[in-house]
């Protein structure tokens, strides 16, 4: 087991993922809401960076289900909260998304970026292997 290529895959889904999410949350402040889908005019950059955040989306799977073969379930999934915090402060910190730091958004933030250390900073056991008796 490769903790260390599994801990990567990880984080290429949290990145990919985090890309996701913030590609669509522009886009879908510039494309129409379903009832004027028919009458308004869509932007076709705006389709265009959807379907890309799918498509980022799709590959963060591939990457999660890669780092599931090399990281424990519990340490791997506590790695996506980081998704968590860099969407905050991507968020809040570029100005096409309009969004600002509050104290209890980033204070929350915080706590589970210490959760996310806390549970990560032991060093992984290796399972343990069950002989059939």
């Amino acid at each position: 087991m490769s903790l260390r290529r599994g801990i990567s895959f990880a984080m290429g889904s949290v990145l990919l993922g985090s890309a996701a999410q913030l590609g669509m949350r522009w886009s879908m402040t510039r494309l129409p809401s379903p009832e004027h889908l028919l009458t308004s005019s869509i932007d076709p950059t705006a389709v265009t960076v959807v379907a890309a955040a799918i498509l980022a989306y799709v590959l963060s799977m591939i990457c999660w289900l890669a780092a599931l073969r090399d990281v424990p379930l519990g340490r791997a999934y506590s790695l996506l909260s980081i998704s968590y915090a860099l969407v905050y402060l991507l968020a809040a910190s570029l100005p096409l998304f309009n969004e600002t730091f509050s104290f209890p958004k980033t204070l929350g933030v915080a706590l589970v970026m210490l959760g996310v250390i806390t549970i990560n900073s032991r060093p992984a056991r290796a399972p343990e292997l069950r002989s059939a008796s």
